[in-house]
C-alpha cells in the first residue's frame, strides 16, 4: 500500500507542475501577441481641435442671446452676469 500511494502522490505532483508550467507558457504566449497586436495596430486617429475662432463665435452667439433675454426682462441683471461669467470662463 505504501508504494502506492507514492506512486499517487508522485503522479500529482507531475501533474501539478506540468499544469502550472503549461499555464506560464499560455500567458507568456497571449502577452507576446498582446503585444505584438500593439505594435502592428496604427495609431488611433485623433479629432483635430475645433479652432478658437468657432469656439469664440459661439461665445458670442450666446452672449447676445442673453442680451436679447435681458432686454425682453426675462433675466434679472444678477442673473445675466452669473449666466455671461459661465459662458466666458467655459
Amino acid at each position: 500500500m505504501p508504494g502506492l500511494l507514492r506512486g499517487v502522490a508522485r503522479t500529482a505532483v507531475v501533474a501539478g507542475t506540468a499544469t502550472a508550467v503549461s499555464n506560464r507558457v499560455s500567458r507568456r504566449q497571449q502577452g507576446r501577441w498582446a503585444q505584438q497586436e500593439y505594435q502592428e495596430a496604427p495609431p488611433a486617429a485623433q479629432p483635430p481641435p475645433a479652432p478658437p475662432a468657432d469656439d469664440m463665435s459661439s461665445k458670442i452667439d450666446q452672449l447676445k442671446q442673453l442680451g436679447e433675454l435681458k432686454a425682453q426682462g426675462v433675466l434679472t441683471e444678477a442673473e445675466f452676469e452669473e449666466q455671461k461669467r459661465r459662458i466666458l470662463s467655459s
